[in-house]
């Protein structure tokens, strides 16, 4: 025998015992498999048949998908199951706090109790059973929006309250809106009086929603806030999911004339006081308009460096820090408030302030019989106090809660929606 034939023998007789080998690995002792190793069409079907007689039915479906970025703090965690019911459902963050929830009374669903955390990764697992008691199982996990990519709006008032005719409801983000019209459209103010109620941009944090005339008194307002999962901006969601509910009050709106310096409080119309005041001086003087009450301080510190108002060194031209039953009407610094330090007489006499509006009253706040005691104990946050005659021009719609100051034209102009 040549070398090159001896070479050709060894090959053969290896490729046979190799293929002898193979077949021995891959069939491992099947004796009804083909000589390739391959199953048959018919044992493969029986194969097929017997796996889906053994996988159970149920089809879970968990949201977020996983590996979802952004999720919602509110509405997005939440499991169903098709074709079963869900036995268990176990939900927990990363670092192992369980979240409560519960399986519906059906089993076909499940979700958290309440709301998640922000900038949190959760994960979820869920177990279902078919109607021949197979189990299905299936897992999530997803991170919820940041801080960074979310936006809450802070609104007044505060539900359960009772306000004034002219309380807006005003909203301001903390994060600068763009996408306008779709946060607007997640945002529903109605009332029970059917009064038609339209929001208005100040810019792009601010929304504010109030209807043609003042609220009808006795009625109730309802706040809808259906944000969540609302992109605001570019990248940037609404986590919100609230319903607010206010009730208006008595029908009251006192008119400051400047001119005459009284201010006349009225109940439905009719005047029920008339009080002497003193309103800005001519070199201070007091914005005229129709502007609300948005807070109310028994006592509270009154200094004009805060303001504008300030001596040659720097310091507050005024510095009081007990000043009594004092009413915002305005963010740049506009109250109605109490005057201890004032003479008597100037009070329906003579304009001196700095251009808030002035009533008699003692140090302390503690004499109810003295007429801003009086005002304060019968002004509700939202009442209305219009200036007028004042030797100034109209205050700005945006300085408090003073939209009243626009026409219904200008005001719906300013909607999104």
């Amino acid at each position: 025998m040549t070398v090159g034939k001896r070479r050709r023998s060894l090959a053969a007789a290896a490729a046979v015992l190799g293929g002898v080998l193979v077949l021995s690995a891959c069939n491992d002792g099947d004796k009804g498999g083909s000589a390739s190793g391959s199953a048959s069409p018919q044992s493969q079907a029986q194969v097929d048949e017997a796996a889906a007689q053994k996988t159970s039915k149920a089809q879970i479906t968990i949201s977020p998908k996983n590996g979802a970025q952004n999720a919602s703090i509110n509405n997005d965690a939440k499991v169903t199951v098709a074709e079963g019911k869900l036995t268990e459902v176990t939900m927990t963050s990363a670092e192992g706090d369980a979240v409560k929830g519960d399986i519906a009374a059906d089993g076909l669903s499940w979700k958290p109790s309440g709301p998640l955390k922000r900038a949190t990764v959760y994960k979820i697992a869920a177990t279902a059973t078919d109607a021949e008691g197979l189990e299905a199982h299936e897992n999530s996990s997803f991170t919820t929006v940041s801080q960074a990519n979310s936006f809450i709006g802070n609104f007044t008032p505060e539900d359960g309250s009772t306000v004034g005719v002219g309380m807006p409801v005003s909203i301001n983000f903390n994060k600068a809106i763009s996408n306008q019209k779709a946060v607007q459209s997640g945002i529903t103010v109605t009332s029970s009086s059917g009064q038609e109620v339209v929001g208005h941009w100040f810019n792009s944090t601010r929304l504010d929603f109030r209807p043609d005339a003042y609220w009808t008194e006795g009625s109730t307002v309802t706040l809808k806030l259906d944000l969540d999962g609302v992109e605001g901006a570019d990248g940037v969601f609404g986590v919100q999911q609230k319903t607010v509910t206010f009730k208006i009050g008595r029908n009251q709106v006192s008119i400051v004339d400047v001119a005459t310096k009284t201010m006349k409080v009225q109940q439905d119309g009719k005047t029920i006081k008339t009080i002497p005041i003193s309103a800005g001086s001519p070199e201070n003087t007091t914005y005229n308009g129709q502007m609300v009450i948005s807070e109310k301080f028994k006592e509270t510190r009154m200094n004009g460096a805060t303001v504008g108002f300030t001596d040659d060194d720097g310091k507050g031209e005024y510095d009081i820090k007990d000043v009594p039953h004092a009413m915002r009407l305005s963010t740049s610094g506009t109250f109605i408030h109490g005057n201890y330090w004032g003479a008597r007489s100037i009070f329906g006499s003579v304009n001196t302030s700095h251009g808030c509006v002035g009533l008699a009253d003692v140090k302390g706040a503690g004499d109810p019989n003295q007429t801003a005691a009086w005002l304060f104990d019968h002004s509700l946050i939202g009442d209305v106090v219009i200036v007028k005659n004042s030797n100034d021009k109209t205050i700005k719609p945006d300085n408090g809660l003073n939209g009243w100051n626009m026409s219904w034209s200008e005001w719906k102009a300013g909607s999104a929606v």
